[in-house]
């Protein structure tokens, strides 16, 4: 069984819109509302790839009322922990100018609220195997949380993916996941500079795996993915896909690795297929959703190449 985690959820709304009018009046032409935040997208399509899914995180007040009632819908096991505070509301815009997000923070998260998260977490880790963490920390929460339950998570010789950015993903690395998957962005923020080329973030994902991480996986948009172990480097290659929605994919390649890696695929193929559903949920007019026929198809079409055997890193030590 899988199990995933998603801190501070939110409810998603995407307006899709022909045209966004800054400090204007905007129409919207159609409205997507998803139980939201990452782990809950890594969690749908964990459902509709066919696995058994446990959610766990905090939900609070009205929104997250809404949230709970949704998830029977997608055949999800709700653990989440109830607080006092509101779940947040975060807005996507998508038009033909681009992509614009407004995420809310999110409520502040009290001590015996955490300590019933941590009581909830021991339980569900005793009935899981792959454990994915996904998304920002909610005020309240330390930067080294996903740490501290990474290394409960290994101590149970379980498998945890990490999927989080800035001080939370640095202070996750220390605790050795199984997994981190940043994209190029959170990648660059990670390492401290601007712009990385594909031989850099090779380097350094290299000596992250040298520290305890086993896979590094860099999606890398329309670019397809690296993924990165201590002596192996796969970049796969994907089709071109016109009109893709960028949110909710790097959540449904997550999601597409556990699947894969938990049935016991070979490492190339779970890759592929990582990208699979990636490309899926970019094809699809839902946030977290993918079709097992279309990602059966894209999985068909992706290559991958073995890039090993050039320069083997650790000139760098960051962590």
């Amino acid at each position: 069984m899988i199990a995933t985690i998603t801190l501070n959820p939110a409810i998603d709304i995407r307006y899709n819109l022909p045209v966004f009018h800054l400090d204007g009046v905007n129409r919207v032409t159609t409205v997507d509302k998803t139980a939201g935040g990452k782990g809950l997208n890594v969690s749908r399509v964990l459902s509709q790839l066919g696995a058994k899914v446990t959610c766990t995180g905090f939900l609070g007040g009205k929104s997250g009322e809404w949230i709970s009632e949704q998830l029977p819908n997608y055949n999800l096991i709700n653990r989440f922990v109830k607080i006092e505070g509101e779940t947040r509301f975060c807005l996507a815009i998508e038009s033909k100018e681009g992509h614009t997000e407004i995420l809310e923070q999110g409520p502040d998260i009290v001590e015996n609220e955490r300590e019933e998260f941590l009581k909830t977490f021991d339980t569900i880790l005793e009935m899981n195997n792959y454990i994915v963490g996904s998304g920002s920390l909610p005020s309240g929460i330390d930067s080294d949380f996903y740490r501290n339950i990474i290394e409960k998570t290994n101590q149970k010789g379980k498998y945890f993916l990490l999927d989080s950015s800035g001080e939370s993903l640095a202070h996750g690395i220390k605790g050795k996941p199984f997994l981190i998957k940043p994209n190029r962005e959170e990648f660059c923020r990670l390492i401290g500079l601007h712009q990385l080329s594909i031989e850099d973030m090779i380097k350094y994902a290299r000596d992250i795996c040298q520290k305890g991480t086993k896979y590094v996986l860099l999606s890398l948009g329309r670019e397809g993915a690296l993924l990165i172990s201590e002596n192996t480097t796969l970049q796969a290659v994907i089709p071109s896909l016109t009109n893709a929605h960028q949110v909710g994919s790097g959540d449904s390649m997550l999601a597409g690795f556990t699947f894969a890696h938990s049935k016991g695929f070979s490492i190339e193929d779970t890759l592929k297929w990582s990208c699979a559903c990636g490309i899926s949920n970019a094809s699809s007019e839902r946030t977290g959703s993918v079709e097992l026929s279309k990602v059966q198809y894209y999985f068909n079409l992706i290559k991958v190449k073995d890039l090993t055997g050039g320069d083997q890193g650790g000139k760098y030590s960051l962590f």
